[in-house]
């Protein structure tokens, strides 16, 4: 087994990497934008060549697969002779309900199981399923897997995971916090581990992916018993455009005070809140920085509520957990911003966790930048899912 091809379909995109399995080295990453549109983009990088681009009407995701697989394979800007290089496809999925606590080969069976989901992941699940679809149409005979965001986190107990509503909206619909970004948190677990030297079962860990979307975790003996956000990638710490935790009360006050269908409510809350509702700048922390820096007074505001909850939940996990031997700080956020990391970290001295200002100011990769005095590491890993998907499909496939 050598070369798994990673697919992550979006609404109207669609990310890929292409990886050898022998050195687990990228081989190739790309991205089909703007699917279903005149003009379509694909983009496509080797490491050490130059990107090759083309601009075309993308009508589906069935086409947009048509174009990947036939950029991988060509002769002046591929980097395999034939699709028959690819010996798995792994896909990244958002929702499983509570089916599969891990990734599994798909078959007709999940697909249905995913199909069943779609109402718990209406943003997500159909655009997974399509390129699911679309890749078995123009690669019939590559065996696909399916990796779940919401998987590591099906190890949280009950009391983590039920809300406190009529309990059979759980029986009879399976409402209950579901948590994401679970193949985020694995992986940066297990690299956790391997930094510190000791078996993931052996440690406690705050795992804080912090992107676009961000959620915490807290981790003990290498599983999830606690997540920050639900049922739905909305609960949890303020985001770029997501609220994140708020009164459940608020919808139905502003649907009437401000004559609002619960569409129009849910759309404010998903897109036009978190980062962007409160600085009025933008849902990109590198612009709210720039303004912040610049002295404007609720760049500062958006910033010092994310700290914030970050801080609040990281408070929260360590209760939880008893003990906690590490915090992670990963995905764009997490591992690019000083300022959000000093932030979250302040006051963190009350558990163990003393953050060194001169080694988080300094740009780096994967890190440690607690003092050596903290008794609570404080960590940088960049994130690699695409990593881990493909290290799943290349198990399941081989087993």
């Amino acid at each position: 087994m050598k070369n798994i091809l990673v697919i992550n379909c979006g609404s109207s995109s669609l990310k890929y990497q292409l990886l050898n399995m022998v050195d687990e080295t990228m081989l190739a990453i790309g991205l089909v934008e703007r699917i279903g549109m005149q003009d379509g983009v694909h983009s496509l990088n080797r490491p050490g060549h130059k990107e090759f681009k083309e601009v075309l009407p993308i009508e589906d995701h069935a086409k947009g697969i048509e174009l990947v697989m036939n950029a991988l394979v060509n002769s002046d800007h591929g980097v395999i002779k034939s699709m028959s290089e690819v010996q798995a496809v792994g896909h990244r999925v958002v929702h499983a309900g509570e089916k599969y606590s891990g990734s599994v080969i798909i078959d007709g069976d999940v697909l249905a199981a995913l199909e069943e989901c779609v109402s718990l992941a209406p943003l997500h699940n159909p655009a997974n399923i399509t390129g699911i679809k679309a890749a078995q149409k123009v690669i019939p005979d590559v065996p696909m897997v399916g990796v779940f965001d919401t998987a590591f986190h099906q190890t949280m107990p009950d009391r983590a995971y039920i809300y406190p509503i009529p309990y059979y909206l759980y029986a009879e619909h399976q409402i209950r916090r579901y948590g994401f970004h679970g193949t985020s948190h694995r992986y940066v677990t297990l690299r956790a581990a391997e930094i510190m030297e000791c078996a993931p079962a052996d440690m406690n860990l705050i795992t804080c992916h912090l992107g676009n979307g961000a959620s915490v975790a807290a981790i003990s003996g290498g599983e999830s018993v606690d997540t920050s956000m639900g049922l739905t990638p909305l609960e949890g710490l303020m985001m770029g455009t997501r609220s994140g935790d708020i009164d459940p009360a608020m919808v139905g006050f502003l649907s009437r005070k401000l004559g609002k269908e619960l569409s129009e409510i849910e759309k404010m809350l998903n897109k036009e809140s978190g980062m962007l509702g409160i600085s009025g700048i933008s849902s990109d922390l590198r612009d709210v920085e720039r303004e912040y820096s610049n002295g404007n007074d609720r760049a500062r505001l958006a910033l010092e509520v994310y700290g914030y909850h970050i801080r609040k939940y990281i408070g929260a996990y360590a209760v939880a957990l008893g003990r906690v031997d590490a915090i992670v700080f990963t995905a764009g956020v997490g591992e690019h911003a000083s300022l959000v990391r000093e932030w979250a970290c302040q006051g963190l001295e009350a558990i163990g966790a003393i953050l060194d200002p001169f080694k988080n100011a300094t740009r780096h990769d994967e890190a440690i930048i607690s003092k050596m005095s903290s008794r609570v590491q404080i960590m940088i890993i960049p994130t690699n899912e695409e990593l881990m998907i493909a290290r799943d499909t290349l198990e399941l496939v081989l087993s």
